[in-house]
């Protein structure tokens, strides 16, 4: 409710808190620029009434709670009104607006009928490069005489790109994008199917940490899916020149003929000279499909399990990627395969009809036990000049706890080289 008023009777500062704790909120009508003028005098007129610069400082609270009530300003613009007021007093100068309406804004060059004549040469152009689009325009104007580009015969380059991000040309040119599929022809997009046999493998790289932007040595975990027959590898990076070398000593660590390769689809596996290599010792490789994590789910759980139980979490400098794979190769992936059990799944089909994998207690074994069975049963081809016999006398000459205890006495030494006290400096 609007109430006319005149408040000029009110003079002391004890009315003023009077009206503030009995009155409703006061606003003021008319239009913008009226009503802001208006405000701006009664607030001179309130200051000049109650002597506003002579007043306590809680007698000025009331004044500018009263005129915060009656004009509808905020509080900090009250504040900068009253100190603009109290600068102008001895200059007897006006309390008013400081601000103007902006000027008229700059012309426009291309109207929306030029805009539109843009959208209609880039739609039947198919949104050929700039360049191409203003030679079009010029040409449509000097060479055709159509009189509808004459402005936009002078249109240059980088204004062009302006106008196709201006609301009017985005309003009618919508150009959408479907979503591209990665075309790699390298490896087949399936998960490789073993049936049981022994040689399809999976394959995984682990990063061992940044250091202040320094990168750390990789690990490399291949896996056979039957036996979990596992090979244990590290690099000093996962370009070319380290990763190929490494690739083949990890193939020739298997004792059995290596049929498949499955990995993720990194660049690091998935790439020409990875491929060459892989076709010339006839290996069928495989890579993840999309939305199927699991692929490659039994290299990534040894991650876990292996990688990092015993090489942790710590950054580890480049430079050791030598001794770390002379401790793979000399002592951790024999006992991985000869003398670590492993847990085997057995599948069992649920009255929905969906397979479960049950992890039993007879199921237990190591790989190299689990690779006699498969060699019962024909699944396992080994490659020349090894045999299961020499496995299992390998396997029989130290217990699985001596076995256990030198991989730890090389992991100790090998972690020493690792965390060695730097010299202290000379004073």
């Amino acid at each position: 409710m609007v109430i006319n008023m005149d408040e000029t009777k009110l003079r002391t500062i004890a009315q003023l808190q009077e009206f503030l704790d009995a009155t409703p909120e006061v606003s003021f009508s008319g239009a913008a620029g009226e009503a802001d003028t208006q405000r701006y005098a009664h607030i001179s007129r309130v200051l000049r009434r109650f002597d506003y610069p002579q007043r306590s400082k809680r007698e000025r609270g009331v004044v500018l709670a009263y005129l915060r009530h009656t004009s509808g300003y905020s509080r900090p613009q009250i504040t900068r009104l009253v100190a603009r007021w109290e600068g102008n007093r001895m200059a007897a100068i006006p309390l008013s607006k400081r601000y103007r309406a902006p000027a008229a804004p700059f012309p426009r060059k291309y109207t929306q009928t030029d805009v539109q004549l843009l959208v209609e040469m880039d739609r039947a152009n198919e949104d050929v490069c700039g360049p191409a689009v203003v030679h079009l325009l010029r040409r449509a104007w000097r060479v055709y005489g159509d009189p509808r580009y004459e402005r936009l015969a002078g249109l240059s380059v980088s204004h062009l790109y302006n106008l196709r991000k201006s609301t009017g040309y985005q309003a009618r040119r919508t150009h959408f994008t479907k979503t591209r599929p990665v075309c790699n022809p390298i490896g087949v997009r399936k998960a490789p199917r073993p049936h049981g046999r022994a040689g399809w493998v999976r394959i995984d790289s682990v990063h061992q940490g940044d250091l202040d932007g320094v990168k750390g040595v990789y690990h490399i975990t291949c896996v056979d899916a039957s036996s979990q027959w596992q090979v244990q590898a590290c690099v000093e990076g996962i370009s070319e020149a380290f990763l190929l070398p490494v690739l083949e000593l990890v193939m020739a660590q298997f004792p059995f003929v290596i049929e498949g390769f499955h990995s993720d689809n990194g660049s690091e596996y998935i790439n020409h000279q990875v491929a060459k290599m892989l076709d010339k010792l006839r290996i069928e490789q495989t890579k993840s499909r999309s939305r199927q994590s699991n692929d490659n789910a039994l290299a990534e759980s040894k991650n876990a399990s292996v990688v990092r139980k015993h090489m942790g979490y710590s950054h580890i400098p480049q430079k050791y990627a030598k001794p770390i794979n002379a401790f793979y190769e000399g002592v951790f992936n024999s006992w991985l395969n000869l003398h670590r059990p492993c847990l085997f799944a057995t599948e069992v089909v649920s009255v929905k009809g969906k397979i479960i994998k049950r992890y039993k207690h007879k199921d237990v074994k190591t790989p190299l036990e689990c690779l006699v069975l498969l060699n019962e049963k024909g699944l396992v081809k080994f490659k020349v000049g090894i045999t299961l016999e020499d496995l299992l006398a390998q396997a029989s000459d130290k217990t699985d706890l001596q076995a256990a205890r030198e991989m730890q006495q090389a992991k100790a030494d090998l972690f020493a080289l690792f965390n060695k006290p730097k010299r202290k400096q000379q004073a």
